[in-house]
């Protein structure tokens, strides 16, 4: 994956399981607490609590349930129950209800009046604070359902644009850059460098952001059939970034369109997406997109995300500075390109031993190469032998009796 500068400052990392060890830990020593406090009957008040638990679920998914087979029935679930019981009701809360209440029965536990009543309360009080929205899921383990299952708008942005173009026109990208390239034009990297402002304010073109970033060309373009449009052209742009020490770089950049969505969203008020949660879902669109990327082997190596701080006012540059530091950083990186045969004149000789093996080699006349071992790497093949060959005396008084008898 494409290591960004100064990244892990910015994009946040998936959440750890960490309030579920936190919660379990403390449930525990609770747990503990209450048993040293009373333990005579420790067990049957867990056994009645968590009966109650989960009783009052059941009944909160039987509320549900009503809305749903009501009013839903045909629309949503074409009118099989099963689907909305599914959808309503937890298979394990069931289960556990049912265990707990055969163990409670099996046991011979007697729950008395006041037991029973103190149940009915504790569901009721548990159904009034349900409807309130006062035991809801916090917003923080809202964010986190949606970002597990994917339901977030950042996640099907990101899959769009993957699906609906970079997926067919990056693997293309190398061959519109040795087209371009056989014309005596020249580039600072093949990749594509897609640029996410983190305010989401996609300009139509770069040179409105900094006047160091100038159009300069447009590579072949790609056209394909796509959804009912016959040839539908697709085209990437080159732009010239003059450094600030009069250098010249030429590199294939654009925004990512989908930005441009959010941006609008965030000014629309019936869409209720304000400014904070814009801000996270172009964080979420950023580390989305390049785990997608990363994961597609058609996709590697032929892009490039660049993150760009929109906290950067008063700097005229900015943009051109950090395409500039993407390139320079890209010089260092090792490319891992397919073996390749040497041509004749660059022989590649055995690393000459050092040591006792260098005397050995000597005593019986083999040939020891000073010349210096080939720099570029190359796989060795032997002659083919057969498996079943004869032994080789291979002892010291063979060896001196008979220095160059094998």
């Amino acid at each position: 994956m494409d290591v960004l500068i100064g990244e892990n400052g910015v994009v946040p990392r998936p959440r750890s399981k960490l309030p579920v060890i936190c919660a379990a830990v403390l449930g525990g020593f609770t747990l503990l607490c209450a048993w040293l406090l009373d333990s005579d009957r420790f067990i049957e008040k867990v056994v009645i609590m968590i009966f109650c638990f989960i009783a009052e679920t059941c009944i909160h998914s039987m509320c549900l349930f009503a809305e749903e087979w009501l009013f839903h029935a045909k629309q949503r679930y074409h009118g099989r129950i099963s689907s909305i019981f599914q959808s309503c009701f937890r298979t394990h809360a069931l289960l556990g209800l049912c265990v707990i209440f055969l163990m409670l029965m099996l046991s011979g536990v007697s729950i008395s009046h006041d037991q029973w009543s103190t149940m009915a309360i504790m569901c009721a009080v548990y159904l009034l604070l349900k409807s309130l929205g006062i035991l809801g899921p916090a917003p923080v383990e809202i964010s986190e359902i949606c970002e597990v299952r994917k339901m977030n708008v950042a996640h099907g942005l990101a899959w769009s644009f993957y699906f609906g173009y970079l997926k067919f026109m990056l693997p293309d990208l190398q061959k519109k850059v040795t087209r371009y390239t056989a014309t005596g034009e020249r580039l600072s990297s093949p990749r594509l460098h897609i640029l996410l402002p983190l305010n989401a304010a996609v300009p139509s073109k770069p040179e409105e952001e900094d006047t160091n970033v100038v159009f300069y060309n447009n590579l072949p373009e790609l056209e394909l059939d796509r959804a009912g449009v016959r040839k539908r052209s697709y085209k990437n742009s080159i732009y010239k970034i003059s450094g600030q020490n009069n250098e010249i770089y030429h590199c294939v950049l654009e925004y990512a369109t989908p930005l441009e969505t959010l941006y609008k969203m965030s000014h629309e008020s019936n869409a209720e997406f304000g400014e904070r949660e814009r801000k996270q879902q172009v964080l979420l669109f950023y580390r989305t997109l390049s785990q997608i990327l990363e994961n597609s082997l058609e996709c590697r190596n032929h892009y490039r995300l660049v993150l760009l701080n929109d906290e950067h006012t008063g700097d005229p540059h900015y943009l051109s500075r950090e395409i500039i530091q993407h390139l320079q950083q890209q010089n260092g990186e090792i490319y891992m390109d397919p073996v390749q045969e040497l041509p004749q004149d660059r022989a590649v000789h055995p690393v000459p031993e050092e040591g006792p093996m260098r005397n050995f080699y000597a005593a019986v006349g083999g040939p020891i190469s000073e010349e210096p071992l080939s720099s570029i790497p190359t796989l060795m093949f032997s002659e083919p032998r057969s498996l079943r060959s004869e032994p080789v005396e291979t002892t010291d008084d063979y060896i001196q009796q008979n220095p160059r008898g094998f």
